[in-house]
């Protein structure tokens, strides 16, 4: 009997560059944000946009031209495999961000910020490209930047290392993805430059989030789709709910402690090695058995 590997084939036989994906997405985001800090709004939001679709650009290539059929199939079937989404997970992912929002402005009433900020703002923070342009940057960002991270990116981490510090990598490695933005005229990372502290809040706050997409990630099956419609609600959230600068500070330390909890409810999940060096095989293997990874605890 054949073993997993040989079954698959030697061309099959894939190696994750994490590395260099991470370089040309950067690369090829970056040349086009960076001369958004010196044009007008309008002109830089449209730089802007297209910086985004740098790193599903850049993970659809990698797979395209990897050679592996097993790796094509799988991004295929995260993109189009509807049928995989646990909805519950989904939903409870989302009830969980909610809750987030919920318990940082009470808890930030201790700050002395205000019962008002359960509300919604007048308008996203992006300005100069109206709300029409705003709503569209949300749903890109939320909708292609998930095609990259989920296509490619974090399973060519989780290749070489546990889910917990693919995480802490991902996590940190996505934050600092943003830094141009703080310097494009209009932008909400723009904004928080009245503050250092603000600044330094918003790259601190993408490691933790980065457990909780992540844990919303394996939770589904390696949906995209999932992953794109959290990530959405996310930032649609952060961006029309009147939260303070200093309340998301408060909100950082709460989304810490959820995080926490998700890894600690999880161990399994985020400590199991069964996967490293051998994530390809595993995703076939188990689709081979009828294994359901996204059978996970879930809080």
């Amino acid at each position: 009997m054949k073993t997993n590997n040989e079954s698959m084939g030697t061309k099959d036989k894939y190696r994750y560059r994490p590395v260099l994906f991470f370089a040309l997405a950067y690369l090829f985001t970056w040349i086009f944000w960076i001369p958004a800090v010196f044009v007008s709004e309008n002109l830089g939001a449209g730089l802007m946009l297209i910086g985004l679709l740098a790193p599903a650009a850049v993970s659809t290539v990698f797979v395209l031209v990897s050679g592996s059929d097993v790796l094509k199939r799988d991004l295929r079937d995260k993109i189009v495999g509807f049928y995989k989404v646990k909805w519950g997970n989904v939903v409870i992912s989302i009830f969980v961000f909610a809750a987030i929002i919920v318990v940082t402005i009470l808890l930030s009433l201790l700050f002395g910020q205000s019962l008002d900020q359960f509300s919604f703002t007048d308008d996203f923070s992006f300005t100069g490209v109206g709300i029409a342009g705003a709503l569209i940057t949300v749903t890109v960002a939320s909708i292609i930047e998930e095609v990259g991270w989920k296509g490619y990116c974090e399973d060519s981490i989780g290749e070489y290392m546990n889910w917990f510090w693919e995480s802490m990598v991902f996590g940190a490695l996505w934050s600092l993805w943003h830094l141009p933005l703080i310097f494009i005229k209009g932008t909400y990372q723009a904004g928080l430059m009245v503050n250092p502290l603000y600044v330094v809040n918003f790259f601190i706050s993408g490691i933790p989030l980065g457990f909780i997409i992540t844990w919303v990630y394996l939770v589904s099956d390696r949906s995209i789709l999932a992953c794109m419609i959290f990530h959405l609600f996310v930032n649609f959230m952060q961006e029309r709910i009147a939260m303070t600068p200093e309340t998301k500070c408060v909100e950082t330390i709460v989304v810490t402690a959820a995080a926490a909890a998700i890894v600690l409810a999880n161990r399994d999940m985020f400590f199991e090695t069964q996967h490293v060096g051998r994530l390809l095989e595993s995703v076939s293997l188990r689709k081979n058995i009828g294994a359901d990874p996204g059978d996970c605890d879930i809080i």
